[in-house]
C-alpha cells in the first residue's frame, strides 16, 4: 500500500508519478491548442518533437532515481498527451483528489489507475462536477493551502482559468483544519506573457522559507505582496515577465536542499547555489514550449 503524505511542496519524496512524452500525438492544430505558449509554437512551427521530449523527460526520471525515489508512470494512450500528470489528481497530506480537468483530458486520469490500486479507496476524493480544480494551483504548505484561481465573471471565456471559485471551497470543505489563502491570477489566451496558467508559473515554495514569485502573474497586488511579507523580501527570488514565460517558478523540490531546474536557468540557478540548495539542472526547454514544467510534470504522492 502507499500512503499517502504531502504536508508541503519541499519535504523529502519518496514516491512520485511523473508523466510521459512516448505516444504524445501529432502537432495540434491552432484550434487545439489548450494554452497561449503551445499556441505560439504551433504557429511558429517550432513545436516540439517527441524523441525530444522522451529525452528531457529520462534525465527527469533520472534525477529521481538518483535519489532515491520510487517513480511511477502513467500506462501509455496511443496518441496522446500525458506529460503534465499535476493536472489530473493531486495529494493532500493523505487524500489524493481527482481534478476535474477539460472533458477531452479524462483517459490520462484512467492511465494511472494502477497507481491508485496502492491506494486505500476512501482516501481518493472525486469532486462534484462543478468544482474545477487542477493541481498546478494547488500547494499545501505546513498549515497553509495556497490555490491559484480566476473568478472573474468571464471565467468560461477563458481555456486557461482552471479553477474556479467552487474549487477553492471545496478544497476548505475537505480540510477545515487547513488555512485557504487564494490568489487571483492574470489570464491570457492570446499572450504567454501575460498569463499565468496554473499558482506554479509564478510563484513556488522552496527549501524551507523561501519562495520564487512574479508579480506579474498576480492581477491583485495586495495578494502577490501578502505572499511577499509572508516568506519576507530577503526570501524572495523575484522573477521578470519574461522568466515567468520561461517557467523559472515551476522548477521541483525533491528534498528542502535539492531543486531540480531547467539548466538555462542561470540567473535563478546562480541565486539558488548561492543560497545552499543543491541544483541538479537538466534539458526541458522543449517540454517548456508546451506551457508546463517540472512541477507540472510530477504528481507527488510521498513526502517524509
Amino acid at each position: 500500500m502507499l500512503h499517502l503524505n504531502i504536508k508541503d511542496e519541499t519535504s523529502r519524496l519518496k514516491a512520485v508519478v511523473l508523466g510521459t512524452a512516448k505516444s504524445s500525438g501529432p502537432v495540434p492544430s491552432p484550434e487545439e491548442a489548450y494554452d497561449p505558449k503551445s499556441l505560439e509554437h504551433i504557429l511558429a512551427g517550432t513545436y516540439p518533437k517527441e524523441a525530444d521530449m522522451i529525452k528531457e523527460m529520462e534525465a527527469f526520471k533520472n534525477v529521481f532515481v538518483k535519489h532515491g525515489v520510487e517513480v511511477f508512470r502513467p500506462e501509455v494512450i496511443e496518441n496522446c498527451n500525458q506529460i503534465f500528470s499535476r493536472d489530473i489528481a493531486f495529494v493532500i497530506e493523505d487524500k489524493l483528489i481527482k481534478a476535474n480537468i477539460l472533458p477531452n483530458r479524462e483517459e490520462e486520469f484512467e492511465a494511472i489507475l494502477h497507481v491508485l490500486e496502492y491506494i486505500a479507496p476512501e482516501n481518493i476524493l472525486y469532486p462534484p462536477e462543478e468544482v474545477h480544480i487542477e493541481g498546478g494551483d494547488v500547494m499545501p504548505w505546513n498549515d497553509y493551502v495556497f490555490i491559484g484561481t480566476y473568478t472573474g465573471h468571464d471565467y468560461p471565456d477563458y481555456i486557461t482559468a482552471r479553477t474556479n471559485w467552487e474549487g477553492v471551497e471545496y478544497i476548505a470543505e475537505m480540510f477545515p483544519h487547513k488555512k485557504i489563502k487564494a490568489f487571483e491570477l492574470r489570464k491570457s489566451i492570446s499572450d504567454p506573457k501575460k498569463n499565468a496558467l496554473h499558482l506554479d508559473c509564478c510563484f513556488q515554495p522552496i527549501g524551507k522559507e523561501k519562495a520564487i514569485l512574479c508579480k506579474e502573474g498576480f492581477l491583485i497586488e495586495e495578494e502577490y505582496q501578502w505572499l511577499v511579507d509572508y516568506f519576507g523580501k530577503e526570501n524572495v527570488f523575484d522573477i521578470s515577465a519574461d522568466e515567468m514565460y520561461q517557467m523559472c517558478s515551476n522548477v521541483f523540490s525533491i528534498s528542502p536542499d535539492v531543486v531540480v531546474t531547467e539548466q538555462h536557468f542561470t540567473r535563478l540557478n546562480n541565486w539558488l547555489r548561492e543560497q545552499g540548495f543543491t541544483v541538479e539542472p537538466i534539458p526541458y526547454a522543449e517540454v517548456s514550449k508546451q506551457g508546463g514544467l517540472l512541477r507540472c510534470s510530477t504528481l507527488p504522492l510521498v513526502r517524509e
